[in-house]
């Protein structure tokens, strides 16, 4: 299937804190914070929702095309996601700007702070679905809030199947906005808490969401996720991994394997539990790309939890 995959192209500063952060959050002062919090490591990897999704595309046999735009620090980085089987013939390098970097600090409880700097992203509208060859399927995941909106509307001018995956954009993008990103969208996919903001923020249910789209799909940490049409609901479990390493990542690995699934016309059950074996494997390393696998290995993990798995492409 030809996949194109949206967002930011991102670097990850990711440092772990020993300690929670809620017990440094008092209460009667929240109106007024002013907190640091010395970290143990830190370490620099490769990252951005949209590459995080294409390499776990990759891993599973996929060539999705990257579309996004990348600050004149990428020549590395682009050389590595070519090597891992990503196309990125369609990212565009913005002279006079870094790549987007995201600063996430976790504690011991998996909680995170993190803050986001948007660099070359902020020109992802420079890009658009109508100068390039025709997908079957596009994901919109987190990027320039007008770009975001900018591909829903020519995803649905042109007829293009899409995902809309608003993440932690929730936060910064308005009701309006989010709206019209779920408006005529195949599939809706976001986490639990991600969904309240939605909820808060367009006012929509449930049942309101899924008559502007096809498919909601609710990713619901260690609980798994839920997948939600029209009076039918599925809930596939989350696997459990071997080792806690990083959450970082982990809800791309988890959308890169639902895509898979859906390359390969899979049941969405199927799609769904695909990527919450994707998922585990990023959740068991730091960094969003950090991990690998072959396609015997994965099937065997996925055949440990769910039964035999037959795909077709």
């Amino acid at each position: 299937m030809k996949i194109i995959v949206t967002g930011s192209i991102a670097f990850d500063y990711l440092m772990s804190f020993p300690g929670k952060f809620t017990e440094h959050l008092l209460p009667e002062h929240v109106s007024r914070v002013s907190l640091s919090f010395l970290v143990d490591t830190m370490d620099k990897r490769r990252g951005g929702c949209a590459p995080n999704i294409a390499y776990t595309l990759a891993l599973l046999g996929e060539r999705p095309r990257l579309m996004a735009t990348a600050g004149q620090d990428f020549g590395d980085y682009r050389r590595w996601l070519d090597a891992a089987g990503v196309d990125t013939s369609l990212v565009l390098e913005i002279d006079g700007k870094f790549t987007a970097s995201f600063f996430c600090n976790t504690d011991e409880a998996n909680n995170q702070i993190a803050s986001f700097y948007t660099g070359a992203m902020a020109d992802a509208s420079q890009l658009s679905f109508r100068t390039v060859e025709r997908p079957e399927l596009v994901i919109i995941s987190p990027n320039d809030p007008a770009a975001m909106v900018q591909y829903a509307e020519e995803c649905r001018a042109l007829d293009i199947h899409y995902m809309f995956d608003p993440g932690q954009q929730c936060a910064r993008m308005s009701g309006d906005e989010l709206r019209d990103g779920i408006r005529g969208a195949s599939f809706v996919i976001c986490n639990d808490y991600e969904f309240e903001l939605i909820r808060q923020k367009t006012g929509l249910s449930e049942a309101d969401v899924l008559d502007e789209a096809g498919v909601l799909i609710v990713t619901k940490g260690e609980k798994g996720s839920s997948i939600l049409q029209k009076g039918v609901q599925i809930d596939v479990p989350a696997v459990e991994p071997t080792r806690l390493a990083d959450p970082t990542g982990v809800g791309d690995a988890y959308r890169g394997g639902f895509l898979k699934g859906l390359a390969v016309s899979a049941p969405l059950d199927v799609c769904a539990q695909i990527g919450s074996v994707a998922a585990t494997y990023a959740l068991e390393h730091l960094g969003g790309s950090s991990h690998a696998y072959s396609w015997t290995e994965f099937e065997d993990r996925y055949e440990t939890h769910f039964g035999p798995v037959v795909l077709v492409d």
